[in-house]
């Protein structure tokens, strides 16, 4: 093993501690090091893989794309897009961020008077999907700079448990257009001191990445 020079003032390196070991260790032993070594560097490049932000991309009549970080892909629900979510250590739901097609019927005027309409359908079927269902909101909302869209806010039961729920409905700019997306944002009221209400879904944590970078094209 060989030592990496230092100044005298700093005392001796790890590697010069360990020479003496390190020569008189059997080829056994060396090659468990050599080998304890490199799971270690794989394990820590793992970790450091999990901190990147992740990247979605989806193609097809409705392209769109987000980011996201400390979720994990599973399968989406039938018919959906995708589904990224956490769950807490006992294996119950933290956060869930789906993306699912959403398709307008024919209307005149502008799409921002649509979304409403759609909204009170896309209600009834809520309420008649999850036990426990409750509206706590709707409305016009801002996604970020060049993105709105029409919210529509509830508590629901998820997988046996209360959730506060966002579910966003998202249209591609353009004249009459008719095809977009419902991303729908779950989070356990005990998943972030934060958010308090599901009004506040996707405000802040970790749902807050994707929803803000989500783009048509």
């Amino acid at each position: 093993m060989v030592a990496v020079p230092v100044k005298a003032e700093y005392g001796p390196s790890l590697g010069r501690l360990l020479a003496p070991r390190w020569r008189v260790a059997s080829l056994g032993r060396r090659a468990a090091a050599v080998v304890g070594v490199l799971v270690l560097l794989a394990v820590l490049l793992a970790a450091g893989l999990t901190l990147e932000n992740a990247t979605y991309s989806h193609g097809g009549p409705v392209p769109f794309s987000f980011s996201y970080r400390d979720l994990y892909r599973v399968a989406p629900d039938p018919g959906g897009y995708v589904k990224v979510q956490s769950r807490f250590a006992d294996g119950t739901l933290r956060y869930s961020y789906a993306v699912d097609p959403l398709r307008l019927a024919p209307y005149s005027g502008s799409v921002s008077g649509e979304l409403p309409i759609y909204a009170a359908g896309y209600i009834r079927a809520l309420g008649r999907r999850y036990g426990g269902f409750a509206l706590r909101g709707e409305g016009k909302t801002m996604l970020n700079s060049t993105l709105s869209g029409y919210q529509i806010a509830y508590t629901a039961e998820v997988e046996g448990r209360e959730m506060f729920a966002r579910s966003l409905l998202l249209m591609p700019a353009g004249v009459g257009v008719r095809e977009g997306v419902i991303v729908v944002a779950l989070a356990s009221p005990r998943a972030n001191i934060h958010t308090l209400s599901p009004l506040e879904v996707a405000s802040t944590g970790v749902l807050l990445r994707p929803v803000k970078t989500f783009a048509f094209g």
